[in-house]
């Protein structure tokens, strides 16, 4: 960040009073401006005993499958925000039920949260993110072909509780 988005004027990286870390401060209005972690929020869907994933259409990762996630947008519940997620990538209208994983993904600055999810029906299909929707069972995931670590594990710790019919709170990081 080269000037401040308030004012308008220079911006100079200082640690400001009472921090420890460097930050862009606005060298006129003296505001900070502070880079945050991305939020990225999304669910496993669930339809009797399949989840439904998406072969992404999209970069990065084209053609790889995934669960329906991303960027959590402002004025936007995380729950509202998974939902959207979950229908603009699948076409599916979802109950969203409890988090599954909070996954810190260090190396891009993200936190992934994770919910489990209700298919209301079985209308869902292809969209310009996903070039392919589809039901799959526990013993026909293609781990090999799935995007992303985050969903990896994700996946990972929702079988084990599925396994023991019981869900709990996971949380892990990724990149250290």
């Amino acid at each position: 960040m080269n000037f401040c988005p308030n004012c308008g004027q220079p911006i100079s990286r200082q640690i400001p009073p009472g921090d420890d870390r460097l930050r862009d401060v606005c060298e006129s209005c003296q505001i900070v401006h502070y880079h945050n972690p991305i939020m990225v929020v999304g669910c496993i869907p669930e339809y009797q005993d399949k989840i439904l994933l998406c072969r992404r259409s999209i970069e990065p990762r084209l053609g790889y499958w995934t669960i329906p996630a991303g960027y959590l947008e402002n004025r936007e519940t995380v729950t509202e925000g998974a939902r959207r997620e979950a229908f603009e990538e699948t076409g599916a209208d979802m109950e969203i039920l409890d988090l599954v994983t909070v996954v810190t993904l260090l190396p891009y600055h993200q936190v992934y949260l994770i919910f489990r999810a209700k298919l209301r029906d079985q209308h869902f299909g292809p969209t310009e993110e996903s070039s392919e929707v589809r039901l799959f069972a526990e013993n026909d995931i293609p781990w090999s072909e799935l995007a992303f670590e985050t969903v990896k594990k994700s996946l990972e710790f929702y079988f084990q509780d599925r396994a023991k019919g019981t869900y709990a709170l996971h949380m892990t990081s990724i990149g250290r």
